[in-house]
């Protein structure tokens, strides 16, 4: 093996002399394109080799995850219930690829660009991993010429970030977001989306939260008075936007040695960051003696007070919170801008959780314009709601003994209790099944009784079919109630009938359990 690796080591190494002096001879592209391809043969070759005798641990990469048919039947209800509130909405579902040109990526996350995984180039296209699903989405309108829209997506994304997998942060993970498009007046599909969050939030039923909301014409008015030069806006906003995580301290700290910000114009935005309240907040701050000269900041304010006022309107008053805060360091926000806070951590087992953010968004109306060879804008607005971090909180919960799921439907086992009755359990699976009701049996020819009855416990299955030679000659069949243990014979040519009047008295729905 070593003698063979050592020949190919040397081929490679002449190959590669080949490919260079053709290089240096500027030879035609086709000629050179031919040794190269002979080159890189080679190299397969040896990576073959090397494979064979490798040893390796099994695992799956860094930031990612499997999921097992519990921690899947609770993603699948929890989907299922945001899906469903997209849906009273409107919104219509759509779907693009998981990598995109890098360049429609490039410049549009600001400091997060560096998370972006680049991929290897492919034939000469340059491509990259999807960060999210707004700018595809952006894309998507631009390139089909579409003006107006109501879509959602639910998709994985890809970050190079350093995960935190205990806190639902990883570096493959499911987005879910709900976007309105289109020109509309002021205000009024922004507030249907924070309306949006709050049912979806109201259904989960995950702990106590506010949905804290700003503005991005503020925030450029306040880093103007506070003395900001224009272009360490952006960079500024992500700074700002670390404030949910670190101390002011901290984030002072990085606005003066890292974003070149003085310590005046830093201490004046520690004034206005610290702030939080209602529309009596937004009608103080209009008087502000700084704020109140600045266009972009007026503009700001008087947004924010629309908003307040239509989510009065919408019955969610008392679950926003005005909150200069709030930044959101992606460079594509135009207007609004929100995030949905847990205010509690949540109890897990005997352990207390602690979540932070699970759904944020915003207004951004100049992207579809980027992507527009006339820069013909497209307004948006939208929230992705953030799902590993309920899964999270959900699987921490299953761990503990907080909630039971049931990782199958299966309403009836066809079970026998003696020898050879392989085939008309087959009839009779066959005969649910084609009458939609969800049915299993034992894949072996003679199971026996008790480990039948304790698959259909161990799994959650509400009732029973027991055959029996006495019982079919006499042309009826058992039902057994799983729990109760009551059994009752029925006819046979009414087992259906029957199993489905049983089946709504047992109410299925509730017996399999909920995220």
């Amino acid at each position: 093996m070593a003698e063979s690796q050592e020949i190919l080591l040397q081929q490679i190494k002449e190959q590669g002399d080949i490919v260079r002096k053709l290089k240096s001879a500027k030879e035609s592209g086709d000629k050179i394109q031919i040794e190269v391809s002979k080159l890189l043969a080679l190299k397969a070759q040896l990576g073959t080799e090397d494979a064979s005798t490798q040893k390796f641990v099994l695992k799956t990469p860094k930031g990612t995850r499997d999921y097992n048919p519990q921690q899947m039947m609770i993603r699948n209800n929890v989907l299922q219930k945001i899906i469903t509130v997209f849906k009273n909405h409107g919104a219509e579902c759509i779907d693009t690829p998981v990598f995109e040109l890098k360049e429609v990526l490039t410049g549009k996350y600001g400091e997060d660009s560096k998370l972006i995984y680049d991929l290897k180039d492919q034939g000469g296209e340059i491509l990259a991993l999807r960060y999210d699903l707004t700018v595809p989405l952006a894309r998507y309108l631009a390139m089909s010429k579409i003006n107006t829209l109501k879509r959602y997506h639910i998709a994985k994304v890809y970050r190079r970030d350093n995960p935190a997998m205990t806190r639902g942060r990883y570096r493959e993970f499911y987005q879910c977001d709900f976007d309105i498009a289109g020109q509309y007046d002021l205000m009024v599909p922004d507030v249907e989306c924070l309306k949006v969050v709050t049912e979806i939030l109201d259904a989960l039923d995950i702990g106590k939260y506010v949905l804290k909301v700003n503005h991005r014409r503020l925030l450029d008015g306040m880093f103007e008075v506070c003395g900001v030069p224009v272009d360490k806006f952006r960079s500024t906003c992500s700074t700002v936007d670390k404030l949910d995580k670190s101390p002011w301290e901290e984030v002072r700290t990085e606005m003066i040695n890292e974003k070149g910000i003085t310590p005046e114009a830093a201490d004046r935005i520690g004034e206005y960051v610290r702030l939080n309240g209602g529309a009596e907040l937004a009608e103080k701050l209009l008087k502000d003696e700084k704020l109140s000269k600045s266009k972009a900041a007026v503009e700001g304010l008087e947004g924010i007070k629309l908003l307040l006022k239509y989510s009065e309107l919408m019955g969610i008053k008392e679950k926003i919170s005005f909150d200069l805060s709030l930044a959101r360091g992606l460079d594509y926000y135009t207007g609004v801008i929100y995030e949905a806070v847990l205010t509690q951590p949540i109890k897990v087992g005997n352990e207390e959780l602690a979540v932070g953010s699970i759904a944020g968004g915003g207004r951004y109306d100049n992207l579809v314009g980027m992507f527009d060879s006339k820069n013909k804008q497209v307004p948006c607005v939208g929230v992705s709601i953030g799902v590993e971090r309920i899964f999270s909180i959900l699987e921490a919960k299953l761990a503990s003994g907080d909630i039971n799921v049931r990782t199958n439907d299966i309403e009836v086992y066809v079970a026998s209790a003696q020898k050879n009755f392989l085939e008309e359990r087959m009839k009779i699976c066959a005969e649910l099944w084609n009458a939609g009701i969800k049915t299993e049996q034992s894949y072996k020819k003679n199971p026996k009784m008790l480990n039948q009855l304790q698959h259909c416990e161990e799994n959650g299955i509400p009732l029973a079919v027991v055959l029996g030679e006495s019982e079919l000659k006499r042309g009826v069949v058992k039902i057994r109630n799983i729990t109760t243990r009551e059994e009752q014979e029925v006819p046979r040519d009414n087992l259906i009938e029957e199993l489905r009047t049983r089946l709504n008295d047992l109410n299925v729905k509730e017996i399999n359990g909920s995220a």
